[in-house]
């Protein structure tokens, strides 16, 4: 939001999406730190949480020496400072058109923000063309997270594993390699942003995260149906629940039972399902695998299945990231921070961020359990499921806001759901978000005509 502000309109989706993008490359320094340290099993987790406060205390060093933004300077009062803070943020003297259309914004809505007492989330939701605005605001957040980026990001080593990689270190060591395409193609989302526009980047993002999500459910589903078979059941296995299975993937079902087996030349030999405690499955409770220390090409799996097919699943991840990185993971972020009045963006923000919070939790606390239920492709064929969804949704409701100044972007929810154009308006008045949300004419007095439900 404050970058937003900040920013002038030809490009303010590049500052914004920057943002994103520098958060995308902290997580392939946090991946490349857990890789760094993970061979230490003791102490490892307590220098990877530890360093994350170094960051942390320079970002804090770095607010203090921020300056509030001038939109916010203007709204309280604060003109002369607001033009000198617009000036050095501009590089020019001559910014006084700018500071006008923005100080001439405020003069109206302080005038209909001074007769309400309501709170500002109960004026958003009865002004129609805010109201327009946060439910698609609202809904972008909500499709980001549903259709699985927080999932791929925080288990990414889970979920190559469950490809069938089985080192821990080199599936971290995949995992920041993951990362690090989520980064460079949320760079090329910098690109693209003010050239293709928000509108275009973000429903062709969605529908490759469809094509990628698909692609990893059928890549998973092959990898079920050519599991390697069991071939001998051990003694400590009999009578429980895992003598019974016949193959790998029956047996990984089971989270009370493992995978234990020689691997020669890859190929699964000598093979059995052994039982397994939830707390301690990195060791079964009996038989060969019941040890830490295994020998020779004696291998035991509890999250994975070998398979000829873990290609799959792994090409899956790359294209869900090349897809999502550059338009959902920014333009959600970049959108709301660009769709609301100011008398209601802090609150616009902040509900949608809450969305954006409350779905990410929902997403990454049920992942391993629809895993469990759902089957792992079953879990990627939902996520593809609910970003076709949001293709439909996002497509039906979002205007295009590249290259319009944030005074210009609050007229184009003032129109019908149907359709992408805005309101065929003059661009070049200072007073289009009056005429179209504030019922004014052009010249400042009020008209009759309400803003279109």
């Amino acid at each position: 939001m404050y970058l937003a502000e900040c920013a002038p309109s030809h490009v303010r989706g590049r500052i914004v999406s920057t943002n994103i993008a520098m958060v995308a490359f902290g997580q392939f320094i946090a991946n490349v730190v857990d890789w760094i340290f993970s061979p230490d099993k003791l102490n490892g987790w307590r220098y990877m949480l530890g360093l994350a406060g170094i960051p942390s205390f320079i970002q804090f060093l770095g607010f203090v020496f921020m300056p509030e933004s001038p939109r916010w300077l203007i709204k309280n009062k604060y003109e002369e400072k607001a033009r000198r803070v617009l000036q050095s943020m501009r590089g020019q003297l001559d910014i006084e058109e700018e500071f006008q259309a923005i100080k001439s914004s405020f003069r109206t809505e302080d005038n209909e923000q001074q007769s309400s007492n309501k709170p500002i989330f109960i004026q958003m939701l009865q002004t129609p063309c805010v109201r327009r605005a946060l439910l698609v605001g609202c809904s972008l957040q909500m499709f980001q997270q549903l259709s699985g980026i927080n999932t791929v990001m925080y288990y990414t080593a889970t979920i190559i594993h469950m490809a069938g990689v089985k080192n821990d270190q080199t599936a971290i060591l995949l995992s920041a390699v993951m990362a690090a395409i989520n980064f460079l193609f949320n760079v090329l989302g910098l690109y693209l942003v003010e050239r293709i526009g928000r509108r275009a980047l973000t429903i062709s993002s969605l529908i490759g995260a469809v094509v990628s999500l698909a692609w990893l459910a059928v890549g998973f589903h092959l990898s079920a149906l050519h599991t390697p078979n069991i071939s001998m059941v051990e003694h400590s296995a009999r009578g429980t629940p895992c003598s019974t299975y016949k193959t790998c993937n029956d047996c990984m079902q089971d989270l009370f039972c493992g995978y234990c087996y020689q691997d020669v030349r890859h190929a699964a030999l000598n093979s059995s399902c052994l039982p397994t405690t939830y707390d301690n499955p990195w060791v079964s409770t009996g038989g060969r695998c019941n040890t830490t220390d295994l020998k020779g090409d004696l291998t035991w799996a509890y999250d994975f299945c070998p398979t000829d097919f873990s290609w799959m699943p792994m090409l899956g991840l790359v294209l869900y990231l090349i897809f999502f990185a550059p338009g959902m993971g920014p333009m959600p972020w970049t959108i709301n921070s660009e769709i609301y009045p100011l008398w209601a963006r802090s609150t616009g923000n902040a509900v949608s961020t809450f969305t954006n919070w409350i779905f990410n939790l929902a997403v990454s606390m049920s992942f391993l359990s629809l895993t469990e239920n759902l089957t792992r492709f079953g879990t990627f064929w939902l996520y593809a499921g609910f970003a076709f969804v949001g293709v439909l949704i996002i497509g039906f409701t979002l205007p295009e806001t590249k290259g319009k100044s944030l005074e210009e972007v609050e007229g184009l929810f003032a129109r019908p759901w149907c359709g992408t154009a805005g309101p065929t308006i003059d661009y070049n008045t200072n007073t289009i978000q009056y005429v179209h949300i504030r019922g004014l004419n052009r010249d400042g007095r009020e008209s009759e005509l309400e803003s279109p439900e």
